[in-house]
């Protein structure tokens, strides 16, 4: 289900057929050194993953992580969505983009949408958006998308600090 379309990317809901894409994402160097470990292996866990996560919150809250792919030919090239974290007191954004797709623009495209849809179809004035104290590329996107850097955080007992970022529409 096409959620938005942007001038270069088509932004839709993950179904359990993306697990061979969530698969290839999520063993990406960068996914796992700066969003982590989500146990995604193979592709059972990878359809394990989509149902926990954006399927999971699709059903409750009518948004999630959704899958981005290129309007030309239909390739998917990264994630970006909401999230609602039981440790944040508001909804925050999330993107990840396999490496040979960074550097196009294609992020910011679909940070900046997805920002405008959660404006538009959920009303959401306030959202947040947390990263790696050493991922220099997403802080760098979070600044020209108009976010705050606010504090450093650590989101759970054994995970390692955030930063966190604030944009009021």
């Amino acid at each position: 289900m096409i959620v938005f379309e942007t001038e270069r990317l088509v932004v839709s809901r993950f179904t359990l057929d993306d697990a061979p894409f969530v698969l290839e994402l999520q063993s990406e160097p960068e996914w796992l050194r700066f969003i982590g470990d989500r146990g995604v292996r193979d592709l059972d866990s990878a359809r394990a993953y989509i149902q926990r996560a954006p399927l999971d919150m699709y059903a409750r809250l009518g948004f999630g992580l959704y899958k981005v792919s290129l309007k030309a030919d239909g390739t998917p090239i990264g994630m970006c969505g909401l999230l609602k974290r039981d440790s944040l007191s508001d909804v925050d954004i999330g993107f990840a983009f396999l490496a040979r797709h960074r550097g196009k623009g294609y992020a910011r495209e679909a940070a900046q949408a997805t920002l405008d849809h959660a404006e538009e179809s959920h009303s959401l004035k306030r959202i947040l958006a947390i990263t790696s104290p050493d991922n220099v590329r997403s802080i760098s996107l979070l600044e020209k998308l108009g976010f705050s850097y606010q504090k450093t955080l650590q989101l759970s007992v054994d995970g390692g600090e955030s930063r966190l970022f604030v944009r009021e529409a």
